[in-house]
């Protein structure tokens, strides 16, 4: 158990400072617009950035070029075992502990204003030198993005109908002074539904957008449906890892909300029927890097947030992160796992062990699944459970399934038993024509004759699992249980 309570970026950062190897800093001044990433690239981004890239350190840049009161931090999240650290819980077991948190939620509580953290300092977007993009130090990951993204704001609205709120990470994108565009995936957000709505009567729905915030409540942010239904706030969840409500606080400028020990809270309103070009400001064409490892296309219309002010702590830390780094595959892949878990172990309790959304899968396409057969009747469950992982995340594109003596954290180990313990043209399932994502390049109708639309692919289950009666024939080599430490003390 650490020592330290994390609750927030700083007791986050704290922790790590702590902790060898996981967080160091620089005081050389970094440009924010794609240099900063630049850098980063190589220090610890890993997931699915182009190589050369690895996994490291989360990283602090001191001096930042244009902002001289704010800090940089990048890579929080951008390892599993970091991941760890902060949740206090093993690497292999966060699945479960976002499982756990689903079931036991514990709802936010609202404090005063006065004791909020974030409200420390405030700017108006009446006041004549205003301008967001002089006040928050967003960078740009490339050269080609459409101009400076917010990649980790925890964006809260409420429903204008039945005034249910929820909390989401979106494409954030710095327009002007006082704008900023948001970008929605079609269906798969509760904040889409409620500005649907605003939209439909004529009214903005505020919104609040927090950035540097507790890690548990970035984590949470990314569950989706079905584990988390229109009208779940996600904040319970966190809640939950914490065993303690997450705080809010009213925002000075709009009726709504916000995370109270947040380094930044940007306040405004989606407004309805007004939309903006993406790369109006960039002509690029481009957006910014995606969890797939691509540039994802910028938006021709996407909607807008007029904002109505900054606040923020004394010497802000900013938190921001790559688009396809491993930050992402830890956001979206461990409450990818959970919710697997959470929909397999309801039909077969006892079954599936295991689950892990590989990095090479951007947390989202790809899933391997560690399923154990105990008696014959088990047979053939094990691509039940295949199923019932599309059902339990629509955007989950492949599905590996291994027994219970491969490591399904260990891509190698996976890719073993693929080689030893499945045949193509019977271990291979392939289900055609089902909507996945559409920012994977290849769920599209000039690859394949069965894609009809855009963001529609072949969903496949690659069962590398021994056939129960088989299990005699594929014993792997056993080898003597000992205590490495005492020959190499150094090394464990």
């Amino acid at each position: 158990m650490s020592k330290i309570k994390v609750n927030d970026l700083r007791s986050a950062l704290e922790l790590l400072e702590t902790i060898p190897g996981q967080l160091i800093d620089t005081d050389v001044e970094v440009h924010p617009h794609a240099q900063l990433s630049g850098v980063y690239r190589h220090v610890g981004a890993g997931g699915t950035v182009m190589r050369p890239t690895k996994e490291g350190p989360a990283m602090i840049f001191n001096h930042v070029t244009g902002h001289e009161d704010a800090r940089v931090a990048i890579g929080v999240l951008a390892s599993r075992k970091r991941v760890g650290y902060l949740l206090d819980e093993a690497p292999d077991r966060l699945g479960h502990l976002l499982n756990d948190a689903v079931k036991n939620p514990i709802k936010p509580v609202v404090i005063d204003q006065k004791e909020a953290k974030c409200q420390e300092v405030v700017h108006y977007a009446t006041d004549p030198d205003f301008d967001i993009r002089k006040l928050v130090p967003a960078p740009t990951n490339t050269e080609e993005d459409a101009g400076p993204y917010i990649t980790l704001g925890m964006c809260y609205a409420s429903d204008p109908e039945t005034k249910v709120s929820d909390v989401t990470i979106h494409r954030l994108c710095l327009q002007s002074k006082d704008e900023i565009s948001m970008y929605f995936v079609p269906g798969a957000r509760h904040l889409g539904v409620f500005r649907e709505k605003a939209e439909a009567a004529g009214k903005p729905l505020p919104i609040s957008i927090s950035i540097g915030v507790d890690p548990a409540i970035e984590i949470a942010s990314c569950f989706e449906p079905p584990t988390t239904p229109l009208g779940f706030n996600e904040l319970e969840i966190a809640g939950a890892i914490r065993k303690e409500p997450v705080q809010l606080t009213q925002c000075l400028t709009i009726d709504e909300r916000c995370i109270a020990n947040a380094e930044y809270v940007i306040e405004g309103e989606l407004l309805p029927g007004v939309r903006v070009r993406e790369d109006q400001n960039t002509n690029t064409g481009k957006a910014m890097p995606e969890f797939p490892g691509y540039t994802g296309p910028a938006n021709p219309e996407i909607p807008i947030i007029k904002v109505k002010s900054v606040t923020h702590r004394k010497n802000p830390i900013m938190q921001t992160c790559i688009g396809p780094s491993e930050e992402h595959v830890s956001m979206a892949g461990i409450p990818t796992e959970a919710s697997i878990l959470l929909m397999v172990e309801k039909a077969m309790p006892g079954k599936l062990l295991n689950v892990y959304c590989a990095s090479s899968g951007g947390g989202k396409y790809m899933a391997v699944l560690q399923f154990c057969k105990k008696i014959p009747s088990d047979e053939g469950r094990q691509r039940q459970a295949a199923l019932l992982a599309f059902s339990a995340f629509s955007e989950l594109k492949l599905v590996y399934l291994v027994d219970e003596d491969v490591d399904p954290f260990d891509i190698n180990d996976v890719i073993w038993a693929m080689n030893t313990r499945m045949q193509g043209d019977s271990g291979i399932v392939c289900i055609p024509g089902v909507r996945c994502h559409p920012l994977d390049p290849s769920n599209d109708p000039s690859i394949s004759s069965s894609i009809r639309d855009h963001g529609i692919a072949c969903k496949t289950i690659f069962d590398c699992t021994v056939p129960f009666d088989q299990k005699h024939r594929f014993q792997r080599a056993k080898f003597m249980d000992v205590d490495p430490s005492l020959w190499v003390p150094d090394m464990f």
